[in-house]
C-alpha cells in the first residue's frame, strides 16, 4: 500500500512560508520541513508555526548546503521512516497545495513513476521562459526523448525506494542543479515521468536564491556532464526511445 508524504526545503522564506503551511494542514499528511541554515529570523518564525502544527517534522542543517541537500536529506528520512512516496513543494509560494491530489491520483496510476509539475510557457515570466527552454532542449538531447517536459520545476512527487537509490550511487546536484538533475538521472534509470499541470504564481518581493553567474555556470557544467552520460547510455536510450 502506498504511504504518501511531504517535503518542503527553506531557506530564509518565513514570509512565504506561514500561509503555505496553513494551506498544507488541510491535507494532515506527515512533512519534512527542512531548515537549509536559515537566519535567526527565519529560524524564529520556524519555530512558531512547527510548535503549532503537528505534522511538520522539522530537519534543521546547520549550514546553508543547498536545495538539493535539503531535498535528499528528506528523502532519505522519509524512506527509512517508511513512506513510500514524497511529494516536494517549495517554500516560496509559488505552488498552490490544490494541485497536491492530481499528483497523488497519477501516482496511484502509476506508482512507479515520477509525477513531475509541468508549467504552461505562457504562465513564466519571460526571463524564465528563456532559461527553461534552453534547459528543456538540453534535456530532450541527454534523454533522447521528449519525455520530460519540464525539469525545473520543483513541485513534484518521487517514488522513495528508487530516488534514493539513485541518489546514493550517483551524483546528483545539490543545489538549484538538484531538480534537472534527478529527473534526467531517474529516467536514465528507466523510470517513465509523468506530468501534471501545475498553477504558478510569482510573486514581487519575494527573495531569489539563484545567484545568477554561479548557477547558470553549475547548470552548464551539469548539461555537460549529462551529455557525456547519454553517450555512455546512447543504446539504451535509443531502445526506449522506440517503446
Amino acid at each position: 500500500m502506498n504511504s504518501y508524504c511531504l517535503i518542503v526545503p527553506i531557506y530564509n522564506h518565513e514570509g512565504q512560508f506561514q500561509p503555505l503551511a496553513e494551506k498544507l494542514a488541510r491535507y494532515q499528511m506527515e512533512c519534512y520541513l527542512v531548515d537549509d541554515g536559515s537566519s535567526q529570523q527565519c529560524k524564529a518564525v520556524i519555530q512558531k508555526i512547527t510548535e503549532r502544527y503537528s505534522f511538520l517534522k522539522l530537519i534543521t542543517l546547520g549550514t546553508n548546503q543547498g536545495k538539493g541537500a535539503a531535498v535528499c536529506t528528506a528523502l532519505k528520512s522519509a524512506l527509512a521512516d517508511g513512506y513510500t512516496h514524497a511529494i516536494q513543494i517549495d517554500s516560496d509560494g509559488q505552488h498552490s497545495p490544490d494541485d497536491i491530489p492530481a499528483f497523488i491520483a497519477a501516482s496511484e496510476r502509476r506508482p512507479r513513476a515520477v509525477i513531475s509539475g509541468f508549467r504552461p510557457y505562457d504562465r513564466l515570466p519571460p526571463s524564465r521562459r528563456r532559461g527553461r527552454r534552453l534547459t528543456d532542449v538540453w534535456v530532450c538531447i541527454n534523454t533522447l526523448s521528449m519525455a520530460i517536459r519540464d525539469s525545473m520545476c520543483g513541485f513534484r512527487l518521487y517514488p522513495l525506494k528508487e530516488t534514493v537509490e539513485v541518489i546514493n550511487t550517483m551524483f546528483v546536484g545539490k543545489r538549484m542543479d538538484f531538480d534537472t538533475d534527478v529527473l534526467v538521472k531517474l529516467y536514465w534509470t528507466g523510470m517513465a515521468v509523468v506530468h501534471v499541470p501545475v498553477s504558478v504564481e510569482y510573486k514581487d518581493g519575494i527573495p531569489s536564491h539563484f545567484a545568477l553567474w554561479r548557477d547558470n555556470l553549475r547548470i552548464t557544467r551539469m548539461h555537460t556532464k549529462h551529455f557525456f552520460g547519454m553517450l555512455r547510455r546512447f543504446p539504451a536510450l535509443i531502445r526506449r526511445s522506440d517503446e
